[in-house]
């Protein structure tokens, strides 16, 4: 494919170069810094993503491609890298998977001769693209959300010095979920109506990482774990499950399966008879289609992202200048993450004199230094990667300084006609946690 950069509105006068940073948000303001007013006339830069621009997760996607537009829009804005304007190219990887992954990557590579790949998540084993990238020399930048990413770095830092996830691992799903209801019942908020926890999964390997890190902590919190069962999907009749769950009810039931039709439809069924039981779910209730399914049932679900648009000046702007662009349904929660990723490698890139070509290892690994370095500022909180892991750190399980790591946010719905309210963590927080309705006090 073929690149689609509308010529940005380049910003030529340094006193107006400066305004127009500050305006996106404080770190975006050291990227105009670094350039000190040029203008984006330079030899273009390509800058690649491999994306499901088609298939089943096609929605999500379109807002990667988004994403990615409006970031080297707004950097050609301030000047681009050094002078020179990015210029992106995308690939679709459909179905995705390892194989058809790859090809899209490498057709990048090839093809554009990329000098980054800047992607949303792709379903595969989330480390199949690294071995394209190191092999030749680019940098990359994803949000699959997988600890299999921190253990392929781990395992050849060097051969993998040019591979970053932008968001922490699924794993941290688990113990931060756990944190949270604690941090719930310490400020009194929420009493467990007994020390029982129910664990619903899908075999998946996202879905079955976060129910065994819950799994594997819950004791730690003062939690037994008394069903623990994997559900074939899709699923639209939960009368088994939920029978279990009425026969010994839990005070926390915790769904780590994610698809939004099958979780709205536990919740339709759940309503009728329900137990006194906190009730979250992962990702599926941020997406409308549950509210919409569930109705009025959806009232009090808790869900989660560990890397999503907060809701704060940052976030609410960039929603704004998202949706004024590609429209009022677009969704910019997602098309954050490509967004984020591109702003640290493009500020990155020019703290270290330029962007690389492919094979042009020396200049890259330069680049890459930059990025282990920077501690980032953008729309989804801060980017800080692990050392050996280049894996975002995640606030507040993994560190307490709300400045050194990407908040672990959750959100609650508590009227199925809106979006999700961000009830944590703080200092994110825009609204306080309802006990549901269906709860006892």
């Amino acid at each position: 494919m073929t690149s689609t950069l509308s010529k940005p509105n380049i910003i030529t006068g340094r006193r107006n170069f400066l305004k127009g940073a500050a305006a996106l948000g404080g770190s975006a303001a050291m990227l105009a810094a670094i350039n000190d007013g040029a203008r984006a006339a330079g030899d273009p830069i390509p800058v690649g993503q491999a994306a499901p621009l088609t298939d089943f997760a096609a929605a999500d996607g379109v807002e990667f491609k988004n994403g990615l537009t409006l970031a080297c829009e707004e950097i050609n804005a301030l000047g681009g890298i050094l002078g020179r304007p990015l210029e992106p190219y995308f690939e679709d990887t459909k179905q995705m998977g390892d194989a058809t992954n790859v090809q899209a990557v490498q057709r990048l590579i090839d093809r554009h001769a990329v000098h980054a790949v800047i992607n949303g998540y792709n379903i595969g084993s989330g480390a199949a693209i690294q071995d394209v990238i190191a092999d030749s020399g680019v940098i990359y930048v994803h949000y699959d959300t997988t600890i299999g990413h921190n253990n392929l770095v781990k395992s050849d830092t060097d051969r993998y010095f040019g591979s970053f996830q932008g968001d922490p691992p699924e794993y941290w799903y688990g113990p931060g979920f756990l944190k949270f209801v604690e941090q719930l019942e310490a400020a009194g908020s929420y009493k467990r109506a007994n020390n029982k926890m129910a664990v619903i999964l899908s075999a998946g390997v996202y879905s079955a990482n976060i129910a065994n890190a819950v799994k594997e902590k819950a004791a730690e919190y003062g939690w037994e774990i008394t069903l623990f069962e994997t559900v074939s999907v899709p699923i639209s009749e939960w009368g088994p499950t939920l029978a279990k769950i009425r026969q010994d009810p839990p005070a926390v039931i915790c769904i780590t399966h994610f698809l939004p039709a099958d979780l709205a439809q536990f919740m339709v069924q759940f309503a009728p008879n329900p137990t006194n039981s906190l009730v979250y779910m992962q990702y599926g209730p941020s997406i409308p289609a549950f509210r919409d399914i569930a109705k009025d049932a959806s009232k009090g679900v808790l869900y989660a992202t560990v890397v999503g648009a907060l809701q704060d000046e940052i976030g609410t702007a960039f929603e704004q200048r998202y949706k004024a662009k590609f429209g009022e349904n677009a969704g910019h929660n997602s098309g954050a993450q490509p967004y984020d990723g591109c702003y640290v490698w493009a500020t990155a890139a020019a703290l270290a004199g330029g962007t690389g070509e492919p094979g042009n290892d020396a200049q890259n690994r330069k680049v890459a230094e930059r990025m282990r370095a920077l501690i980032w500022r953008g729309v989804t909180g801060v980017t800080r990667f692990v050392p050996g892991e280049q894996s975002a750190y995640t606030y507040p399980t993994q560190t307490k300084d709300s400045s050194l790591g990407m908040p672990h946010q959750f959100l609650q719905i508590q009227d199925h006609t809106k979006p999700g309210l961000l009830i944590a963590p703080s200092p994110y927080d825009t609204t306080q946690f309802m006990l549901p309705p269906w709860m006892k006090a």
